[in-house]
């Protein structure tokens, strides 16, 4: 099994997405270790000074004034962990709780948070263990991070709450006893370094980055599809006209259609003088520079994404002279931006998707093809209401463009004043995502079946072989069937991967 050593260095994203989405196994590095001891040591000695220290011997958020005896210091990171944990809602995808586990633990493993080893390796443990605790979705306002999703974790390592083991709901206390794990009492300032953490938000953000690498991909390819089926040409993704404008993800965007229609015999039957058209539609013509936008707006989020993997986020922070002291980093601002961001090219690639299918169905405009592509327009309907699921779905999708981040409700006794509401900038963009991958898939089916009706013109024999791989999975054209199964069909080949 793959596995990946978290060492206190920074993570990359493919690590992220192999332990969150791929079940990675987790060790903690020989350097995280000694990292972590160092860091203990200056908190211990700060928990036996007289001079009250934030969040070793003193409350939290707007109760940070107040000195706590050595007595009731357990029973101060008890109560905090069971206090914010405090989420409502159905629980978040077993993905996200992965990613959020494995952040946490990398911060943890900087050195910089002051917890003991020990705590860190039951972190690891229950990780390795596929000990998931249940966070509910609602209880984050991205500010002094991810408070309540984290808390499920910290409260889980206590043995208390619920986990999913094996896709069974059960006590924490029960499984970690099942697997011979000792639940953690914990010591000073644990309590809030194991919840104060962006780590939710960036666990999405770098799922949506891998889900949006392979679905601009796909867009490419539906578009390509689709210009063939409708007759268009290919000569405005030429490389002269696109170096005319340097955005780099306009320009692979434009290799990519240019070389998916390479060979086209349908594209090569109306090049000839014969042929009056003297500009293709927007939503084919501009395909590359829409994606392109698309393309390079990801590229942003994945630089904010690679400097926050090599963030340490905690408040205070265990400085390397020892000092203990606070700091703002926990603010979700620059995670919430680009989640934000991330959701409105989102809506404008389904949006020009939705429009290539409409057109492809509309006998007017379609240049041939039957209406609706209907095997006997009239009694069959074809495609006509998977057009509709496409619409409605884009039209959710421009709403959640709408940024959460521009929000802030004032919490904790006005202490936190300004939040960034980046955990539902997260939740709406993992919700785009899937959006986008209908659209898709109902563009897809209904090119493929364009493609076929063209025969005997062939496509291009890029475009050829998709056509195959969908058929080994949905019939060609024929009088109507049920199609909710063949677009689910159809996202299924899209989420496997393996379309060029």
């Amino acid at each position: 099994m793959v596995e990946v050593v978290v060492d206190g260095g920074p993570l990359t994203r493919d690590e992220v997405v192999a332990v969150a989405r791929g079940g990675a196994a987790v060790r903690l590095g020989d350097a995280a270790v000694d990292a972590v001891a160092k860091s203990r040591a200056h908190v211990d000695r700060l928990a036996d000074a007289q001079a009250p220290t934030y969040g070793v011997s003193t409350g939290f958020g707007a109760l940070a004034t107040r000195h706590i005896p050595t007595d009731r210091r357990a029973a101060l990171q008890r109560s905090l962990v069971r206090s914010h944990a405090a989420g409502a809602g159905r629980p978040v995808e077993r993905e996200v709780v992965r990613a959020l586990m494995l952040l946490r633990l990398r911060t943890l493993a900087t050195g910089h948070t002051g917890v003991r080893p020990a705590t860190v390796r039951a972190l690891v443990d229950l990780l390795n263990a596929d000990i998931l605790p249940v966070v509910p979705e609602y209880g984050s306002l991205g500010c002094s991070g991810d408070l309540a999703p984290l808390s499920a974790v910290a409260l889980a390592l206590t043995g208390e709450g619920e986990v999913v083991v094996g896709g069974t709901r059960t006590s924490a206390a029960r499984a970690l006893a099942e697997r011979g794990i000792g639940p953690v009492t914990l010591a000073e300032k644990e309590g809030l370094a194991l919840i104060n953490g962006t780590d939710g938000m960036l666990g999405m953000l770098v799922l949506a980055l891998a889900d949006l690498d392979r679905l601009l991909d796909v867009a490419d390819l539906t578009a390509a599809m689709s210009v063939e089926a409708l007759l268009g040409t290919d000569r405005v993704f030429g490389d002269e006209l696109q170096r005319l404008r340097p955005h780099p993800g306009q320009a692979v965007s434009a290799r990519r259609i240019r070389d998916l229609l390479a060979g086209s015999a349908i594209v090569a039957s109306h090049r000839g003088p014969d042929c009056h058209r003297v500009q293709d539609a927007y939503s084919l013509r501009c395909a590359p520079q829409v994606h392109g936008a698309a393309r390079d707006t990801a590229a942003h989020a994945a630089t904010v994404a690679d400097r926050e993997l090599a963030a340490a986020i905690d408040n205070p922070v265990v400085l390397a002279d020892g000092r203990v002291e606070s700091n703002g980093n926990f603010h979700g601002a620059p995670l919430a931006y680009v989640l934000d961001f991330l959701a409105i090219p989102v809506a404008d690639v389904a949006s020009m998707a939705e429009r290539r299918t409409d057109r492809m169905l509309d006998a007017t405009r379609s240049h041939g093809l039957p209406p609706f592509l209907a095997e006997d327009p009239g009694v069959d309907s074809g495609h006509m209401i998977a057009q509709y699921t496409q619409a409605g779905i884009v039209s959710e999708l421009k709403r959640l463009a709408a940024p959460a981040s521009v929000d802030s409700i004032p919490s904790s006794a006005m202490q936190e004043d300004h939040v960034s509401m980046g955990w539902s900038a997260a939740r709406k963009l993992r919700t785009a995502v899937d959006g986008l991958t209908t659209v898709l898939a109902v563009e897809l089916l209904t090119a493929a079946r364009a493609l076929d009706l063209r025969a005997p013109l062939t496509p291009a024999p890029a475009t050829a072989r998709v056509v195959a791989l969908l058929r080994e999975r949905v019939p060609g054209p024929g009088p109507d069937r049920h199609l909710a199964p063949e677009i689910q069909a159809a996202e299924d080949l899209i989420r496997e991967g393996d379309l060029p």
